[in-house]
C-alpha cells in the first residue's frame, strides 16, 4: 500500500529517474527506497515481481505517454508540417531539450535487454510505423518513407547519446532542428 498522498505514478517517475542515472542493472534496492521513499516491504507489495515489475511498468508508463503524445498524433494527423512539429516539441519535451537520456535505449544497449525486448521492439516499431503512415500520406514514396522514418529514430536516440556524452544539449536541438528539415523535405 502507498503511503498517504503518494501516487503509484509519482512512484514509476521516481523509479524511472533511478533506472536513468544508474542503469537497470545498477537501480539497487537502497537507491529504489531513496528515492521513492518506500520502504522494502511497500515496494514489493506494490511490485511483487521485483525489480523486474518495476521495470516493466516505468516503461509502459513511458511507451503510454509516447502513444499518446507522439505515435498517434503523428497516425491521426491530416497537416504533415504540424503533426512533424508537434512530434520535435514533444520529443525536446520529453527529453528535457536532451538533458535526459532515452530509457528504452538505455535498456534497449543493457543486459536486460532480452527482459524487456518485446518493450523495447514495440516502441520503437510503433514510433517507425506511425512516422512513414505520416509520411506516405505527405506524398513520400513506401521506401522513402520508411528511410526518414528510420533516420528519425537514429537521429533522436544519437543526439540525446552525444549531447549526453558532451554535456551539450544544445546538440540535441540542433538535431531536432536539422532532423524537421529532413522529414519535410519534398520527395527525391
Amino acid at each position: 500500500m502507498l503511503k498517504k498522498g503518494v501516487e503509484r505514478t509519482e512512484v514509476l517517475r521516481a523509479l524511472g529517474e533511478v533506472f536513468r542515472a544508474h542503469g537497470y542493472e545498477g537501480a539497487s534496492l537502497t537507491l529504489i527506497t531513496e528515492a521513492t521513499g518506500l520502504g522494502k516491504g511497500s515496494l514489493y507489495h506494490l511490485f511483487p515481481g521485483g525489480k523486474e515489475q518495476m521495470a516493466a511498468e516505468v516503461l509502459a508508463e513511458i511507451d503510454a505517454w509516447f502513444e499518446l503524445n507522439i505515435f498517434a498524433p503523428l497516425r491521426e494527423a491530416d497537416d504533415p508540417t504540424r503533426a512533424i512539429a508537434a512530434m520535435i516539441a514533444g520529443v525536446d519535451q520529453y527529453f528535457h531539450s536532451g538533458d535526459r537520456v532515452c530509457l528504452v535505449g538505455l535498456v534497449a544497449l543493457g543486459s536486460a535487454r532480452d527482459a524487456f525486448a518485446e518493450a523495447v521492439d514495440g516502441y520503437f516499431a510503433r514510433w517507425q510505423v506511425a512516422l512513414v503512415s505520416l509520411l506516405r500520406r505527405s506524398g513520400l514514396s513506401k521506401s522513402q518513407a520508411q528511410r526518414r522514418a528510420e533516420d528519425a529514430l537514429l537521429t533522436i536516440q544519437g543526439a540525446l547519446v552525444l549531447a549526453r556524452a558532451r554535456g551539450d544539449a544544445s546538440i540535441f536541438r540542433r538535431a531536432l532542428t536539422e532532423l524537421t528539415k529532413r522529414l519535410l523535405a519534398p520527395p527525391e
